[in-house]
């Protein structure tokens, strides 16, 4: 279960940076996404012929940021994470589509990365402060 803090600072923001990588050469890319709270995850649009959907495609590890841009080192916020790429199911799509409703007009292909872990940097709740969360499979 993610605590609240870090649940309120996914639903609070819509871009990730994901990480890919094939044959030993990462690669970044910029996405919008959704979070699904109750089951960890971050739901986002994408083609699987762009250079990350495929990477995803051919190594489903990947990995990314989520970060609060401020000059003020009180308030800096930001999320690393590690997951799972896969095919967004219905209930993913519905997640998708409540956020960004506009972009039922252009039929997207959506993806699901399943938070297997987290670090979530919190500056406002003290310097430094990092809360972490590791998905345990029963």
């Amino acid at each position: 279960m993610l605590e609240s803090s870090i649940v309120r600072f996914l639903k609070k923001h819509h871009l990730l940076s994901l990480c890919t990588c094939k044959d030993n050469t990462p690669y970044c890319a910029n996405c919008f996404y959704a979070f699904k709270e109750e089951e960890a995850r971050l739901i986002i649009a994408t083609d699987a012929t762009t250079r990350h959907g495929s990477e995803a495609l051919l190594n489903v590890h990947v990995s990314g940021t989520i970060a609060l841009e401020t000059n003020i080192i009180g308030k800096i916020q930001g999320v690393q994470f590690c997951g799972t790429y896969e095919k967004a199911d219905k209930e993913d799509e519905k997640t998708y589509f409540k956020r960004f409703p506009y972009a039922l007009a252009m039929s997207p292909s959506l993806w699901s990365i399943r938070i297997d872990t987290l670090k979530f940097t919190d500056n406002t709740l003290g310097f430094g402060t990092k809360l972490e969360f590791r998905r345990i499979e029963p």
